[in-house]
C-alpha cells in the first residue's frame, strides 16, 4: 500500500465511509446529470424503441427531397441552414449547416523548386 502512512493522520473508521460517500455522490450526480441532459433515456426506461420520442421537431417544410425513401426537410433558420431527415421505419435525424469558413492553402510550387 503506498500510502498505508494516511491511517496514521485518518482512522480507517472515518477515512473509509468518507471515501465511499464521496464516490457514491459523484455516481449519483453523473446519473441525474444523464437523465436530465439526454432525450433517450426516457424511451429506454419505458422499453420503446430507440428515438420513438418525437425529440426533433420537422420544421416548417420549405423544401423536401426524397432519397432512396428517407424524405429530407430542408429549412432556412436564424442560425444556419437546417434539415430533418426521416427514414423509412419512422427514426429522425437533425442537421444543422453552419456557415462555411474559409480555409487558406499554403502552395506548395514554391517548394518543389
Amino acid at each position: 500500500m503506498n500510502n498505508a502512512r494516511m491511517w496514521l493522520v485518518v482512522n480507517p473508521t472515518v477515512g473509509i465511509p468518507v471515501f465511499l460517500g464521496a464516490v457514491a455522490v459523484g455516481s449519483f450526480s453523473v446519473h441525474v446529470g444523464i437523465v436530465t441532459n439526454t432525450t433517450w433515456v426516457e424511451d429506454f426506461l419505458s422499453g420503446r424503441e430507440m428515438g420513438s420520442t418525437a425529440a426533433l421537431s420537422v420544421p416548417s417544410e420549405t423544401a423536401v427531397a426524397s432519397v432512396d425513401g428517407a424524405k429530407i426537410v430542408f429549412d432556412e433558420g436564424e442560425a444556419g441552414d437546417r434539415a430533418v431527415v426521416i427514414l423509412d421505419d419512422g427514426r429522425t435525424a437533425q442537421v444543422v449547416f453552419d456557415e462555411p469558413d474559409e480555409v487558406k492553402t499554403a502552395s506548395l510550387s514554391g517548394a518543389l523548386d
